[in-house]
């Protein structure tokens, strides 16, 4: 049941927005009552919370699989993850990054959403320095930095602008970033 109702939740916070969804909606699409539902959670932000953290676990897997089907080669792996970004970005129903439409809907740092979201955004920063390691590059922290604005970006103009041209802005982007190494020489 409790994943009956993280796949309800996980279809109307995307489609709809995270406050504008109620715990009914939420009950109602997974068929079931409100004892049940607060077995399985203390509360509404503790389903965001579930969500988001499902949300993160497909993301650090997608990326995960970029990172071995790129067998260390750097430029091969953000070639799959700028086609994989594409593809999600030209998927019916693309609204852009969960996580970044939550920090939107939750201002607060201190809340559990926001705290959900950091976690996932440093995660994806430590793996953008891991990605680019093998690079030698004096400001490795820095040039994840620019990485996130860059995936920050391709999500948002996924969202505004002509998805099917996202894939390959944020390869070039990309490319850009690694190749000025952040601004810095490399190592």
């Amino acid at each position: 049941m409790r994943e009956r109702l993280l796949e309800a939740a996980s279809e109307l916070f995307y489609a709809h927005g995270l406050r504008a969804v109620s715990v009914d909606k939420v009950i109602d699409l997974a068929a079931t009552t409100k004892v049940t539902f607060y077995r399985h959670f203390k509360s509404k932000d503790e389903l965001v919370v579930a969500y988001l953290e499902r949300r993160a676990a497909l993301e650090r897997d997608g990326i995960g699989q970029a990172m071995k089907q790129g067998d260390g080669d750097v430029e091969a792996t953000l070639r799959v993850i700028s086609e994989a970004i594409g593809a999600i970005a030209c998927a019916p129903g693309f609204r852009g990054c969960p996580f970044i439409n939550a920090a939107a809907e939750y201002p607060d740092p201190d809340s559990p959403i926001r705290k959900a979201v950091d976690a996932h955004r440093r995660w994806n920063r430590a793996t953008f320095e891991q990605l680019i390691a093998p690079l030698g590059i004096r400001n490795p922290a820095e040039v994840a930095d620019d990485l996130m604005l860059v995936r920050d970006g391709a999500m948002v103009a996924g969202y505004l602008d002509e998805p099917a041209a996202v894939a390959a802005s944020f390869l070039r982007s990309s490319q850009a970033v690694i190749g000025g190494g952040g601004g810095s020489a490399r190592s």
